[in-house]
């Protein structure tokens, strides 16, 4: 840019004098042409020349007219003071929302959690946006080619994180499942407990935290198991001896189902009965499937349920501890 500006006063010299100028042979073509429609144009009749408007337009092209970008050290440290701020500011909002859905009822627990990740993503393109427009300013020419620098290096060097941030965004439009449900994906099965960019986290029924790349739920298929609502479906299986009454078992199934105080009655209560080969001997295995009013409540209420049933079985002699041995 400098040097452009000392090309064009030079030039503007030796002309106002009759004398020629020479141009450097590494200077950019374009530049050449527009300092030599420059040199041509230049009033040289007196000192005070004026710049006619058709070079004014030339000068602006050029860009001589505009100074030179820079990043100071002031603009980095508001920078981080605005990241630093945003962080907590995020933060505290998610909390914030993660309090209110755990004091919220049953209904609307799972609907306030599903707001956490969108204010987590949207607040943070919010801080980027300041930085850039507000703080920094580049020029647009500097933001496309930045842009564009730091796509073909991510692409090259980070093609699994791309993918498990193409997910995370994935899962938040499609919505397969959203904070609060439980799904099972492989080998997992538990809460889903935060969605972020590049992976999801779940709580496993042993109280263990297990992050899932989003690439990968992307690749699988995942089981949800209330889909967005409060209730889920318990089965409880316990396995009979063959010759066993099955009404009586499933009279006395359902009524533990019913006088459970995590029995969500609004749903129907399911008894099924399949003749299956365990440890070479034939047994029939009851399914009770019935649903709980709150998702927290399916272990607890499957234990239940199989105590309940198992000590009434016992009681009423309709099995006994021989038929196990």
């Amino acid at each position: 840019m400098r040097f452009l500006l000392i090309f064009v006063c030079l030039s503007w010299a030796l002309n106002a004098t009759g004398q020629s100028v020479s141009v450097p042979v590494d200077s950019a073509q374009d530049t050449i042409t527009v300092v030599v429609q420059l040199q041509d144009s230049l009033v040289t009749a007196s000192a005070d020349t004026v710049v006619s408007a058709q070079d004014e337009s030339l000068i602006k092209e050029v860009g001589l007219d505009k100074p030179p970008f820079r990043i100071s050290l002031a603009k980095i440290i508001w920078s981080i003071i605005v990241a630093i701020l945003g962080y907590f500011l995020i933060r505290f909002l998610t909390r914030l929302l993660g309090l209110l859905a755990e004091r919220s009822t049953t209904e609307r627990r799972i609907t306030v959690k599903g707001f956490v990740p969108v204010v987590r993503i949207v607040g943070w393109i919010i801080i980027i946006y300041i930085i850039i427009a507000g703080i920094i300013r580049p020029p647009i020419e500097t933001v496309l080619a930045f842009t564009a620098s730091i796509a073909v290096a991510v692409g090259f060097a980070s093609q699994d994180i791309l993918k498990n941030i193409f997910g995370g965004i994935v899962i938040l439009l499609d919505q397969p499942f959203k904070m609060g449900d439980k799904i099972e994906i492989g080998s997992f099965y538990g809460e889903v407990v935060e969605i972020g960019l590049r992976s999801t986290r779940i709580v496993t029924p042993d109280d263990s935290l297990v992050s899932i790349p989003n690439g990968e739920l992307m690749n699988q298929s995942v089981s949800n198991s209330n889909a967005g609502e409060p209730n889920c479906q318990v089965v409880a299986e316990i396995f009979l001896p063959i010759d066993i009454d099955t009404e009586r078992v499933r009279h006395i199934a359902t009524e533990a189902a019913q006088t459970s105080r995590y029995i969500y009655l609004n749903k129907p209560i399911t008894v099924l009965f399949f003749n299956e080969v365990k440890d070479r001997r034939s047994f029939l295995k009851m399914r009770l499937k019935a649903y709980v009013m709150d998702i927290r409540y399916e272990f607890i209420f499957k234990s239940e349920l199989t105590e309940i049933v198992m000590r009434e079985l016992l009681y009423e002699q309709i099995i006994t501890t021989e038929d196990y041995a």
